[in-house]
């Protein structure tokens, strides 16, 4: 295997000065993040007809947070803000185009090799670290094998999982995800074609003008079918299963993945167990290609959607048997999470509902609305934060990084902007507030919406600059592009913003004016300041999600055979990889 090169920004990581943990010994951290789960869909908030015990008892030992934010409502910048701590526009995990994440192995964007995680920093300090599941932040830069942006280069010793997204195309009879159909004027060309021949068959159109738009609509003919027949090849390119640098199976079989997933993390623990140890435990579920395995199907009065919701809480409660079984429980902050809210379009092929619930809240997964970033966050650690403990302050995913880095004996750096604030003294109950007053929404570059929660006041004040086109109308969600999108012609600007106070409205169902709200001005005065001075504090970088970043290129394709063979392969390496590594 070719030796990977340390990006140069972890040799800052050096110079960082150690801090005493705050039990005066580095906790492990088991960080578990679900894929595009709704806050509506556990037990523990307020949901009646799933089961969730394992989770709702995690909550129960613990502290819930009941206003935790994910810095971004799509899967790739979501992640990269979690890991480093920072809004994905500081990463340039940000871009104008859509989708807004990655939907190609074989693109060049990622997460930058400059960029600092807290796996990165945990690492320095003597951790072992595993990322087993979703990674969704890229692979490769010049060349198939080059893995600039493969986690291990962002600090994790051993790497199970897919370097990109569960998608459709994953699992046959699921559709695709690629819907050029929808933007192909299918009548339109058959009506050219026939109205070019007849007009030359009656002698109004010139033969030789007729030839050449006749060729032009083949031509086009063509490129349809050449994009048909490349999707029909995303399973064998883009359902990729990696056991660190190797693809192990290609394309991966979805149905018993989370138990083999679960099976990797109890044996990280067990073979880590004397500590310090970092898992972030990553689920591909709840996202789409929906899947459960052969014991959770059927268990759910919500189709295969809550029988994905059984086997993850299932799983969670795997980690939490073996965490005890270890003794490592008392040890142990334990994290819980989404990435976003749920995804409220999907609807599989077959128009089987694979939605999830974001409870009381707005729209859902790309969307800023409150359904699309409002999520669950449990954190337990015994003898060290509270059981039972309820946080309504506004909190961000972006929190762990500082709260990480700090309890593992760094100190956070001072070299970049960190917009994580650590979580410890609010977990604790040392203070009552949150440190975060002011909290920015993007949609992929743009400036989306603005929270602030001001200093000696209850009120949680939510500004809009410009909200999706809904379709239909009488839904919050987006039907006919499967996902919200933020550019021009998706979406509606108001001027001056739509402005709520959460605290009263958490549903965002009516907007405050001027005639009612006597701040209403001031406010928003007060929301255009802080929005200056944030903007002033990005610093432009290199988008990694260009539309040269995000396109397919065959050079950096993974293909574990031969690509006359669709790249196929199922060969697990797993003994060998124990035996090769120690981790």
């Amino acid at each position: 295997m070719k030796a990977i090169m340390l990006p140069s920004s972890l040799l800052l990581l050096l110079g960082l000065s150690c801090v005493s943990p705050l039990e005066g010994s580095k906790p492990n951290f088991v960080l578990i993040m679900v894929d595009d789960l709704g806050i509506g869909d556990l037990g523990c908030y307020g949901n009646t007809t799933l089961r969730t015990p394992n989770i709702d008892q995690l909550a129960q030992e613990g502290v819930k947070l009941t206003h935790h934010i994910a810095a971004a409502s799509l899967c790739t910048p979501s992640r990269a803000a979690f890991l480093t701590g920072r809004y994905p526009i500081r990463s340039g995990v940000a871009g104008y185009h859509r989708p807004g994440v990655f939907l190609f192995n074989a693109a060049s964007g990622g997460l930058p090799g400059q960029e600092v995680t807290f796996a990165n920093i945990a690492k320095q300090q003597g951790y072992k670290t595993a990322l087993i599941g979703k990674w969704h932040l890229g692979l490769n830069c010049e060349s198939s094998e080059d893995h600039c942006h493969h986690p291990g280069v962002h600090g994790f010793d051993y790497f199970f999982g897919i370097p990109l997204t569960n998608l459709r195309d994953c699992r046959p009879g699921h559709g695709t995800v690629f819907q050029f159909h929808k933007y192909i004027p299918y009548r339109g060309m058959a009506a050219a074609l026939v109205a070019a021949g007849s007009l030359c068959h009656v002698g109004a159109l010139n033969p030789r003008r007729g030839l050449v738009l006749g060729l032009g609509l083949l031509g086009v003919t063509a490129l349809v079918t050449g994009l048909v027949g490349f999707v029909a090849l995303m399973p064998y390119l883009n359902c990729v299963l990696m056991r660190n640098h190797l693809v192990v199976e290609q394309p991966f079989a979805s149905e018993n993945l989370t138990q083999r997933m679960t099976h990797e993390a109890v044996d990280f623990l067990e073979r880590n167990s004397a500590g310090p140890l970092l898992l972030f435990f990553s689920f591909i579920q709840v996202h789409t290609a929906m899947f459960a395995s052969a014991a959770f199907r059927g268990t759910s009065r919500h189709g295969l959607y809550g029988d994905a919701v059984h086997e993850v809480d299932w799983s969670v409660g795997e980690i939490m048997k073996t965490l005890d079984r270890l003794q490592l429980r008392e040890t142990t902050l334990v994290y819980l999470t989404s990435d976003q809210g749920a995804h409220v379009e999907e609807i599989s092929a077959s128009g089987e509902v694979n939605r999830g619930w974001n409870g009381i809240y707005k729209a859902g997964k790309s969307t800023n609305w409150e359904g699309g970033i409002r999520v669950p966050g449990i954190l337990r650690w015994p003898g060290n934060i509270p059981s039972g403990r309820e946080v309504d302050e506004p909190t961000s995913n972006m929190d762990l990084f500082p709260t990480v880095v700090r309890l593992s004996g760094a100190s956070v750096p001072v070299d970049r902007e960190i917009d994580g604030h650590d979580l410890v003294n609010l977990l604790r109950g040392r203070v009552e507030r949150s440190t975060h007053e002011f909290l920015f929404h993007y949609c992929n570059i743009y400036l989306n919406a603005v929270r602030w929660h001001p200093q000696n006041s209850s009120s949680v004040w939510k500004a809009f600059y410009f909200t999706p086109n809904f379709y239909p109308e009488n839904e919050t969600a987006c039907f006919h592009t499967h996902t919200c999108f933020c550019s021009k012609g998706y979406v509606t600007y108001h001027d001056p913003p739509l402005l709520f106070d959460l605290t009263r409205d958490p549903s965002e169902s009516t907007p405050l004016t001027p005639d009612k709200e006597p701040a209403f001005h001031s406010v928003l005065a007060a929301m255009e300041a802080a929005v200056e001075q944030h903007r002033r504090s990005v610093e432009p970088v290199e988008s990694q999600m260009s539309r040269w970043n995000l396109m397919w290129k065959p050079w950096l394709q993974p293909c574990c055979s031969t690509l006359a063979q669709l790249c196929r392969c199922g060969r697990d390496e797993e003994r060998d990889y124990h035996s090769e590594n120690n981790v």
